[in-house]
């Protein structure tokens, strides 16, 4: 059997993920069979306890380096528990957030270094890296409005200052830049139908998804 496809969705606070994630199944489904969706920090019982730890109180709760090893525990178990075992009977993945999040969140706006996270990387994942990578791309402000929009409180890393929220955004498009092989940029302004079509765009011709 094949193994299956391992996508994930990354970019700033409320960039759209969510809702693309949702559509990609959907529009998926019928041409790969079931999709596995999940998120991050998540996607199994122990990571979303830890998620709790990681979004709520205030910004300070964490340092980066406190942050980067709950992620790490949260994601070590999410892959054991539901990635892995997902691909290795032929199922598609699709993750809302997955290790570049920590690159971006704890590495360039947080201030932890690169070289840390990689080597923490390396030993926790074990090589697991998606087949394919969207970064939706959207102005911070117009995020976090979004975001704030949603009405359902801010989290920890949305009550940070713009400063921080500019940060992450070029970390992820500097991820895109580094690994243009992997990664693919989406303007997420766009309306979310339009975002979708983009994206289905992307996986047909890069991953083949027989559509």
């Amino acid at each position: 059997m094949a193994r299956g496809r391992f996508i994930t969705l990354e970019g700033g606070e409320g960039a759209g993920k969510s809702t693309l994630a949702e559509g990609l199944a959907t529009a998926l489904e019928p041409h790969v069979g079931p999709v596995e969706l999940t998120r991050e920090p998540g996607g199994t019982p122990n990571a979303e306890a830890v998620r709790a730890l990681l979004l709520e109180g205030e910004t300070g709760r964490w340092s980066p380096v406190s942050e980067t090893l709950l992620l790490y525990a949260a994601r070590a178990d999410h892959a054991e528990r539901r990635i892995r075992p997902a691909l290795d009977v032929g199922r598609w993945v699709i993750c809302d957030r997955f290790s570049d999040s920590t690159r971006a969140y704890q590495g360039a706006a947080g201030g932890m270094d690169a070289g840390r996270i990689a080597a923490i990387d390396a030993a926790v994942m074990e090589g697991l890296v998606p087949d394919l990578t969207l970064i939706l791309d959207l102005d911070p402000e117009a995020g976090l409005q979004r975001a704030l929009d949603r009405g359902e409180g801010a989290t920890r890393f949305e009550r940070h200052g713009l400063d921080f929220h500019r940060a992450l955004r070029q970390g992820f498009l500097d991820i895109a830049r580094d690994e243009p092989v992997r990664c693919a940029v989406i303007d997420s302004s766009q309306p979310p139908e339009t975002v979708l079509a983009a994206a289905l765009a992307v996986i047909d011709a890069r991953l083949g998804a027989g559509r």
